[in-house]
């Protein structure tokens, strides 16, 4: 019975122990936090990963320049909607 009763001890500070990691694993808004607006790379599963170079005009329209070692893709959307997608690799 004294065997039991340690057991179960040592279960309940380890519950205790582990719930706030367990209740910030499952909080959707840490993972998905935001880069501060002045750098030049964001975080995706957890390694750096540079930020699109995009340039927004007033009617909507943007275009965006994404680089990956010698490949650039380019990314547009019209102020209509149509978004058109090219990647060239020099």
């Amino acid at each position: 019975m004294r065997k039991l009763l340690i057991v179960g001890a040592a279960g309940l500070v380890a519950a205790i122990g582990f719930a706030p990691i367990a209740s910030a694993a499952a909080d959707p808004a840490s993972k998905a936090r935001a880069t501060p607006k002045g750098w030049n790379y964001e975080i995706k599963d957890g390694k750096r990963v540079p930020k699109a170079d995009r340039q927004t005009s007033a009617d909507g329209s943007w275009r965006e320049e994404i680089r990956q070692g010698k490949c650039v893709t380019l990314k547009e959307k019209s102020s209509t909607g149509e978004y058109k997608e090219s990647r060239r690799c020099n």
